[in-house]
């Protein structure tokens, strides 16, 4: 056994253990951290597939962006777990089931793979996995990829018309009417006389 097959076991491990501490723990502050060590976890897989883009976009985006925005809603939300727990088990037949499909599924997957000889690829001194993933991307998944992005973009528009509220108390301007104004709308000349101060006439002095 090979030293990063060791790795990959050790870390496969961690990933693991880590995936089901966020779904056990009672803590939801101890579950999004574990999350973000099942994230170190996975990009640590990236690496020794030698996809170190990957794992440096899953360290920046999922890491240093959305566990830092669900740890600071956890910790600034009065969350109240027991009634969250509440009806938890009901739905441990159904998870059951999907848990065990998708077990049977990546089985599959996995044992296709190895019925396939695997052939070592020689690559170029001068590969890029980054350069030929943008070329991938940007080619033959083009329609794909412009379809994810619409999506993102539909949900974001929908989340945003699903908070927006109307306040009586909130001020907001009309861009409309802030282009039609004109200057005779909030500049008035006024013409008045010149003020002149009293000339100072000094006190009579003491006799």
């Amino acid at each position: 056994m090979m030293f990063t097959d060791v790795v990959f076991y050790v870390l496969a491990a961690i990933l693991l253990l880590s995936g089901l501490r966020v779904i056990t723990t009672r803590n939801p502050v101890h579950a999004a951290l574990f999350l973000v060590l099942a994230f170190f976890t996975a990009a640590g897989i990236w690496l020794l597939l030698q996809a170190e883009f990957l794992a440096i976009a899953l360290i920046l985006v999922y890491v240093g962006a959305v566990m830092v925005l669900f740890l600071f809603v956890v910790m600034m939300l009065d969350i109240n777990i027991d009634k969250l727990r509440e009806g938890f088990w009901e739905y441990l037949p159904m998870a059951g089931t999907i848990g065990l499909l998708m077990i049977v599924e990546m089985g599959m997957v996995l044992a296709e793979k190895n019925l396939r000889p695997s052939q070592a690829v020689t690559l170029p001194p001068n590969y890029s996995n980054t350069a030929e993933l943008g070329k991938v991307l940007y080619t033959d998944y083009l329609l794909p990829f412009e379809l994810a992005s619409v999506v993102l973009l539909v949900a974001m528009i929908a989340a945003i018309v699903l908070t927006l509220r109307d306040r009586k108390d909130s001020k907001s301007m009309n861009p409309a009417d802030q282009v039609k104004v004109k200057r005779n709308d909030r500049l008035r000349i006024i013409s008045m006389p010149a003020e002149v101060e009293p000339e100072h006439v000094a006190p009579e002095e003491e006799k």
